[in-house]
């Protein structure tokens, strides 16, 4: 990040001082969904009209999965992914706390008195009308108000955001990525979902069929959709288009699920590379064919279907004109 664009992350044993009587939006933020920028919009506005910093709090791990250790929490955002959706936001900076039950066992008041008014001073806070702190999640909106009045720091409740029929959530936006359904998850975030992995070696057989992929291994608890996607990515500062195949490889193996991407017209090494990747459209699952050849002409046609949805998408993309879409592009992100 340059100089002209700066954001500063805050951990637990920093020194929290350069965010000294700022405007905080309070959140898990899994998503950084169009709800939760609502949020961060109304901590932005307070901090513009009070002349202090806008920051974000937010926790890590998500609570989920301190409370849920054993069950599969699908984070649509991992951590360095949530601070950069966060960064885009035009906020400061982020507090991130560490959660752990030691922590969550801290009564809400604790948790007013220590964070907010002894190590950041806030003049104002906002969260949404569903958060929820301290022990047994006692404290809420209600009591997070009263407390700001008697600390000295405002308090801007926002309410469920939505289009339609449609709540934004984290849990919607997984429901659809799970249907391999990713424009109505667009519409949720405000920009095209994305992940950020390593390339990592594989078995190679893509290039004995003529196309070969970069492999990615997602997070085991990613809920993507398995099957084929038309996807984009930032390589080296560049935007490049792909075919992908998210799932076990049934043709050959049924091994742990990998996310293996052919980029087009990309010829350069790329392992050990951590890339941004974007899948853009659905386009069929995955399948057993009954021959290798079968397999390469279905490749074939998923590559040129592919090649059709990047070129529409070049030609007319409605998420791009999402505020968030655009600050992400302009960070070179997915």
């Amino acid at each position: 990040m340059s100089s002209a664009d700066p954001f500063l992350v805050v951990r637990d044993g920093d020194d929290a001082a350069p965010f000294a009587g700022c405007a905080v939006a309070i959140g898990n933020f899994d998503g950084v969904h169009r709800g939760h920028q609502a949020v961060i919009g109304a901590a932005r506005a307070m901090a513009g009209r009070l002349r202090c910093p806008a920051i974000a709090l937010t926790f890590e791990p998500h609570p989920r999965q301190v409370f849920a250790p054993h069950a599969p929490l699908f984070r649509l955002s991992l951590p360095e992914a949530k601070l950069h959706l966060l960064r885009a936001t035009g906020l400061g900076g982020a507090l991130v706390v560490g959660f752990d039950r030691d922590f969550a066992a801290n009564e809400a008041q604790t948790f007013v008195d220590e964070v907010l008014v002894a190590r950041l001073g806030a003049r104002a806070v906002a969260v949404g009308d569903n958060f929820h702190f301290g022990r047994a999640r006692a404290g809420n909106p209600a009591l997070l108000t009263q407390l700001g009045r008697e600390k000295g720091f405002e308090v801007e409740i926002v309410g469920p955001q939505g289009d339609d029929d449609t709540v934004f959530s984290s849990s919607a936006v997984r429901a659809h990525l799970a249907a391999g359904e990713l424009a109505a998850a667009a519409a949720i975030l405000g920009y095209r979902w994305f992940f950020e992995a390593e390339v990592v070696h594989g078995e190679k057989r893509g290039r004995d069929l003529g196309y070969p992929t970069a492999n990615m291994a997602l997070d085991p608890a990613c809920g993507l959709r398995q099957g084929v996607y038309a996807v984009r990515a930032v390589i080296d500062g560049e935007t490049v288009g792909g075919v992908a195949n998210f799932g076990t490889r049934p043709q050959f193996d049924d091994g742990a699920p990998l996310f293996e991407t052919f980029f087009f017209d990309v010829s350069r090494d790329l392992y050990g590379k951590t890339l941004a990747v974007t899948p853009l459209a659905f386009l069929r699952g995955e399948a057993k064919f009954d021959s290798v050849a079968a397999l390469i002409a279905q490749m074939d046609a998923d590559a040129e279907a592919a090649r059709g949805v990047i070129a529409a998408l070049a030609a007319s993309d409605p998420v791009a004109d999402f505020p968030m879409a655009r600050a992400l592009a302009r960070l070179r992100m997915a």
